[in-house]
């Protein structure tokens, strides 16, 4: 019997389709948001045209193909299709709202009250000393750990920059400032039993008659408050 060690697939490899989650309204906007940029930069020539680029992009990012395998189907390097995604990534993260002005926008609008809650994101497991960082005990998984802010409908106001897997909620707070910025926006913000002790001020002050306290504990779980 003959042993066959020639690849099922010819010279140029299998080519699949497939189908993204994202709406064309989604693809047509980040394509403009990529034309805009090359009009900045004087970019005058790219290996596809921009429509072709938000599609790529977005299946690395909704859908983690791998960018090796975009590349061949679409007869790019690998590399640039890892460029176009960090670029990509760099225009989305400089439209993204500030905390400060998220804050101002649901206090002109009447809003007191905003939810507030943290997502891990599950990512591969990294090798050498960034392999610690990244693993979180709490769930026992490598993930990155995102804060966000949404209005009292669900509505997506603001998300933190991601950080380490092992960081709490509470360390993830501290560090945005979220208790001062609140207060300096006078609103307030509930989330669940994992945010106990965000706030740094004194329990018996006058501030904290409007604190909001919610779940079951060894002791209430006193939220971010408005001043």
């Amino acid at each position: 019997m003959k042993k066959a060690n020639s690849t099922v697939e010819g010279p140029d490899g299998l080519v699949y389709t497939a189908r993204l989650p994202p709406s064309s309204a989604t693809l047509n906007w980040l394509a403009d948001l990529i034309r805009g940029h090359l009009k900045k930069i004087g970019s005058r020539w790219r290996a596809l045209p921009a429509g072709k680029i938000a599609g790529i992009v977005l299946a690395v990012l909704r859908c983690d193909q791998r960018p090796g395998d975009l590349a061949g189907g679409n007869g790019i390097h690998r590399t640039t299709v890892a460029r176009w995604v960090w670029e990509v990534v760099g225009l989305l993260a400089a439209r993204a709202p500030r905390l400060e002005r998220a804050l101002k926008k649901i206090a002109r609008t009447g809003g007191g009250v905003v939810l507030l809650d943290g997502t891990l994101i599950r990512t591969r497991r990294r090798t050498g000393t960034q392999n610690r960082k990244n693993y979180s005990g709490k769930s026992k998984c490598h993930a990155l750990l995102v804060i966000a802010l949404t209005d009292d409908r669900g509505r997506l106001l603001w998300a933190s920059a991601a950080r380490p897997g092992r960081t709490s909620e509470i360390t993830a707070c501290r560090h945005d400032q979220l208790t001062a910025k609140l207060r300096a926006a006078g609103l307030g913000a509930i989330a669940d039993l994992g945010f106990i002790g965000p706030d740094d001020s004194d329990p018996d002050a006058d501030t904290c008659r409007g604190v909001v306290r919610v779940g079951y504990a060894s002791r209430p779980a006193v939220l971010l408050l408005s001043a």
